[in-house]
């Protein structure tokens, strides 16, 4: 009766990544970290989890049918599974596309925490005044917390963000709309630190966790580049609120904020994280809203950084549990943005694992 009660609790105030302090500092107590430098990492087996060995084929079986490279799943920090596929290794990079929006977000926590900006303030504070192409009235409107939900207002149509693309479209915190525009966040950390983005990157995020790989700054797109290890390493410090062993990488406030819901317009999306669990969820390029869950078959609790051709990293920390996937577009011919088939039947296989 009590574990009931407290489930429902936990369901209603929060079914995002805050769980209760004590059971959060019981968890890290037993939290593996991997060494910062080296291969290094420990394990756990299936067996040792009470998971189900006969659901392993099929998920494997399952991987490779929809073109994946690299595979992983940590319990507890420690690797559970490894996976490599079409001649991948665990030194291969590989891109992160849109899940490296996550990566952007948790940076401008850091800066936040290190005094350099506000998220409450406006853009403009730390791009300068007409870095839009709208009426500065309405471009006063939007704030970095704008940037970091999707809710700019800005035109969403036009992949290029260059200042006659950004036009406006609503006023700012009155539609949710996936776009590009959240590359300024870059800007905005650079401005603001008065440092080079991926220099302060590295320095603040990357080097702290042991992560390798590089940003690539392109004309449309902004995409990190890694091995599936630095994507998994990543996804533990998630799970741990921006904490690595001793060392509070960023606030647990902004990150709980990050991986809860941050505006009503889609309470599927925080801080450019997915978040599962909710009641409703709106897709990029579509203002339609749809009832239900992100992915009915993953777990309530369950926030995601999502990439086109299905780049992935999972976080459940009901489970302690962070799943990575890279590779190629599960469905080469529909190579979706964010979420697509591909997360709801990985989930299934998962669940027969897990369950």
């Amino acid at each position: 009766m009590r574990l009931l009660a407290y489930t429902l609790i936990t369901l209603f105030l929060v079914q995002g990544c805050s769980k209760e302090e004590d059971n959060s500092s019981s968890a890290l107590k037993s939290m593996y970290f991997p060494p910062l430098t080296g291969n290094e990492w420990e394990t756990k087996t299936i067996a040792s989890l009470g998971w189900n060995q006969n659901a392993v084929q099929p998920l494997m079986e399952f991987l490779i049918q929809k073109h994946t490279k690299s595979f992983m799943i940590l319990v507890d920090g420690k690797i559970v599974m490894e996976e490599y596929f079409d001649g991948h290794t665990s030194s291969t990079q590989w891109e992160w596309n849109s899940a490296g929006k996550t990566l952007v977000a948790t940076t401008i926590g850091i800066a936040q925490q290190e005094g350099f900006l506000n998220k409450n303030n406006k853009a403009s504070d730390y791009l300068g005044a007409g870095w839009t192409n709208m009426p500065i009235e309405k471009e006063d409107l939007i704030t970095v917390k704008h940037l970091l939900s999707m809710t700019s207002g800005i035109d969403d149509t036009k992949q290029l963000t260059i200042k006659p693309n950004l036009t406006y479209v609503a006023d700012a915190g009155t539609r949710w709309a996936y776009g590009n525009v959240f590359q300024k966040l870059t800007d905005i950390t650079a401005n603001a630190a008065n440092k080079n983005f991926e220099t302060y990157f590295n320095e603040k995020l990357k080097n702290k966790i042991g992560m390798d790989g590089h940003w690539n700054f392109g004309l449309i797109f902004t995409i990190y580049h890694s091995t599936a290890r630095s994507m998994a390493r990543f996804g533990l410090l998630a799970l741990n609120k921006g904490k690595w062993e001793s060392e509070q990488i960023v606030e647990a406030q902004f990150f709980t904020e990050s991986c809860n819901s941050s505006q009503n317009l889609n309470p599927s999306y925080g801080y450019l994280w997915w978040l599962n669990g909710k009641i409703k969820y709106m897709l990029p390029g579509d203002q339609a809203i749809f009832t239900g869950p992100l992915i009915p078959n993953a777990p309530n609790d369950m926030f995601a950084a999502m990439g086109a051709k299905d780049q992935r990293i999972y976080v459940v920390p009901s489970r302690n549990m962070v799943v990575v996937r890279m590779g190629n577009a599960s469905d080469p011919a529909n190579p979706n943005f964010a979420v697509s088939g591909l997360d709801n039947e990985l989930w299934s296989k998962l669940s027969a694992l897990i369950n």
